[in-house]
């Protein structure tokens, strides 16, 4: 069984206004219920569960209305703590499989859903994400000290998938004190596993400001009269 945890319990300071940016309106619709239906609706994930804030419990409510989720669970200070936390509300249910992404990233693709849930029948850790194009440079202040090499780079993403037994132990054996790990894979990598990486997609970015919820907005636009037309170019055959 590959089950799959949406994190949903940050703040997103980096945005203005009183509402979460993962409930922040996407085409009408919240952020959160775009990103929970990709995984609900694809045919390999047998439950979708997803942890919150605790003051978020009738945003939530809202966004998922007439979805058949388990109930939420509620996150820690951390964002580790908080997957650690949904991932021990699934441990009853002893999955194979585990896939951990973020919830402001509306535009995972089914495609790369499956290609991480395919690279897991040969590695017990796996990533998606996208190799670094740009030249990167390292700077003190405004001055640039040091070009960096992007050879084998890499941009890390979510879906993030692991063997459950593995991931769950890692995050037990930091606990709830640790520093906080924003990346999963840096808690599998600190337990010693492995992790391998697959391709993902440009338009799977995190929504972190408004100029990326401006992006998203235009991205969803441009599906939707992709859509269309190839809907029209259909009824003509």
């Amino acid at each position: 069984m590959i089950v799959a945890l949406i994190v949903a319990a940050g703040r997103g300071s980096r945005m203005a206004g009183p509402t979460p940016k993962q409930y922040r309106p996407l085409g009408g619709v919240a952020v959160l219920r775009h990103t929970v239906l990709a995984f609900h609706h694809h045919p390999a994930i047998a439950l979708t569960q997803v942890v919150i804030h605790p003051e978020d419990a009738p945003l939530y409510a809202e966004a998922t209305a007439g979805l058949d989720l388990p109930p939420a669970v509620f996150g820690g200070a951390t964002r580790q703590e908080s997957v650690r936390r949904g991932i021990e509300a699934m441990a009853a249910r002893a999955p194979d499989h585990i896939l951990i992404h973020d919830a402001v990233r509306p535009f995972v693709a089914a495609a790369t859903i499956a290609a991480v849930i395919a690279a897991l029948a040969r590695h017990r850790a796996v990533i998606a994400g996208l190799p670094v194009v740009d030249t990167l440079k390292r700077c003190a202040g405004e001055i640039v000290t040091e070009t960096l090499d992007r050879a084998g780079v890499w941009r890390a993403q979510t879906p993030q998938g692991f063997c459950f037994a593995d991931i769950l132990a890692a995050h037990r054996a930091i606990g709830a004190g640790a520093a906080d790990l924003t990346d999963d894979s840096l808690v599998a990598e600190r337990a010693g596993i492995p992790v391998a990486m697959v391709l993902g997609h440009e338009d799977a970015f995190k929504i972190t400001t408004e100029p990326d919820l401006a992006r998203a907005e235009a991205i969803l636009q441009r599906r939707l009269v992709e859509s269309h037309l190839a809907g029209g170019a259909a009824g003509e055959d």
